[in-house]
């Protein structure tokens, strides 16, 4: 009995003595971070909630940003608004000396996406606002991990400044661009991205590059029926367009996208519409690419106008970058999201799962995707889908993306069900688990500088040295009012 206490006693020093030697390496106080998120669950979930509740469009976010403003400055953040022309643009700022730390967040919702926290279609109000891209808590969980960092900082002593990135209107508005166009990630060494998702992995895909572009046809108004041959209409002349582009989707390369919507066509049928507006999203995995369908989109549309007898004219809205991938600061991210691990459902948060996995027709199977942590997979070279203005970023600073578990597997983006999760404590369970992320992320590159190093050394040799930034919005000015005029 005494040989087997004595044995137990050695087997703990030696456990102890490990846990020691790895808590001596990052520093005093490393348990800071971690104690913080224990406590601070309500804090988060109040937080996410108040932000899901005040779904605001991009620009328009007002109240969010200020939310989170509020929050950061309350925990010791320097904070700078107004930042690039944008109002509800941001930086919060904590320490000093190096490295620089970005964390980038989000906060705009969607048009016509309102829904209520139950697991079928109900709106909030009908035809209002909703977080269906889950963007209350990722500027949540982004300044919980901040904050969650800056415990370990003061805690520990250590040397490095972790910085917030408030950017609006990532839907369509291209907030992040303005930012990096002014030159306002200077100095940074390595930006953290998380998006939520239905699952916990990074993001190794390279997405879309994207210009999202109006194109306005101006004709002449008549009587459509007493004298339609004095008239010269704007719609006619965007409906030829739109045919023109549907023909020419034969022959653009499959990885490519292009879709659109009429904002305008005039309004009344006797009266010849003598204004039009469409609007395009054109995308491709390659700029170069984008380049010249973003030329032969815009021969479509001259065309249009000299045949239909109506004039065109087009504004670049927004435009981003692909994503450039770095593999370092992805295995990094990994092996912290393998730490954290995946979503842990309670009862009620199950049933809520399980109910919209039935609405969706879907195997409740699936659920086992938001409790465990995907293998790091390798890059994986777009075939196209969605683009976001991380891109831009991404080609100025080494940056890694991820994603946890806030919407219920089988959901899909831009979605009700999403909206109906993201505002649940699901949500906040998957925001909680990404501020995680980043603080074992931080403390890791904080005490490791090689990686730091290794990461920019990669980040130099991917982009090439010859790059030069050249944004694809151009020196236009941000358009803070593009979601008031299309809606």
């Amino acid at each position: 009995m005494k040989r087997g206490l004595l044995v137990l006693l050695c087997v703990c020093a030696v456990v102890a003595s490990g846990y020691a030697q790895k808590g001596k390496k990052k520093g005093a106080g490393e348990n800071a971070a971690g104690e913080y998120l224990d406590r601070s669950f309500g804090v988060y979930d109040r937080l996410q909630k108040q932000i899901w509740s005040t779904p605001e469009l991009g620009f328009l976010e007002v109240k969010s940003s200020g939310f989170l403003q509020e929050h950061l400055r309350e925990s010791g953040f320097t904070v700078e608004a107004g930042l690039a022309g944008m109002p509800t643009a941001f930086t919060a700022t904590y320490g000093a000396g190096s490295p620089v730390i970005g964390i980038l967040a989000e906060f705009d919702a969607l048009p016509g996406l309102s829904q209520d926290t139950v697991p079928y279609q109900k709106a909030v109000t009908e035809g209002g606002n909703g977080h269906a891209c889950g963007h209350n808590v990722f500027g949540t969980g982004s300044v919980a991990g901040a904050v969650a960092i800056r415990q370990w900082l003061e805690a520990s002593g250590h040397a490095g400044t972790i910085k917030v990135f408030g950017t609006p209107a990532e839907e369509g508005g291209g907030g992040k661009v303005y930012m990096v166009r002014e030159g306002l990630f200077a100095g940074v060494d390595v930006v953290l991205d998380w998006h939520p998702a239905t699952g916990n992995g990074v993001s190794v895909g390279s997405g879309t590059a994207v210009q999202m572009i109006d194109y306005t046809f101006r004709g002449v108004a008549a009587h459509a029926a007493g004298s339609p041959d004095k008239g010269r209409s704007a719609l006619d002349g965007v409906e030829a367009f739109n045919y023109m582009v549907n023909l020419l989707r034969e022959h653009v390369p499959i990885s490519s996208r292009i879709h659109y919507v009429i904002t305008n066509g005039g309004e009344a049928p006797n009266v010849v519409p003598d204004y039009a507006k469409v609007s395009y999203y054109i995308r491709s995995p390659k700029r170069e690419v984008l380049s010249d369908l973003v030329d032969w989109v815009g021969q479509a549309a001259e065309g249009a106008a000299r045949g239909t007898r109506t004039s065109v004219s087009s504004e670049v809205i927004a435009g981003f970058y692909e994503k450039l991938h770095n593999k370092k600061l992805a295995e990094t991210v990994q092996r912290q999201l393998e730490i954290v691990g995946g979503v842990r459902y309670d009862e009620r948060e199950r049933a809520f799962a399980e109910a919209i996995v039935k609405g969706l027709n879907n195997d409740l199977s699936t659920l086992k995707d938001v409790e465990t942590v995907q293998p790091l997979a390798d890059e994986r070279p777009s075939t196209g889908g969605g683009s976001s203005d991380v891109g831009d970023v991404s080609w100025n600073v080494p940056t890694v993306s991820f994603g946890t578990a806030v919407f219920v597997p089988g959901s899909a983006g831009h979605s009700w069900q999403n909206a109906a999760a993201g505002g649940s404590t699901i949500g906040t369970k998957g925001l909680m688990n990404a501020a995680r992320v980043f603080a074992l992320t931080a403390i890791e590159l904080y005490t490791n500088p090689k990686i730091v190093s290794e990461a920019k050394a990669e980040f130099e040799e991917r982009r090439g040295k010859n790059f030069k930034y050249v944004p694809l919005l151009g020196d236009r000015e941000p358009a803070l009012d593009y979601r008031v005029k299309l809606y």
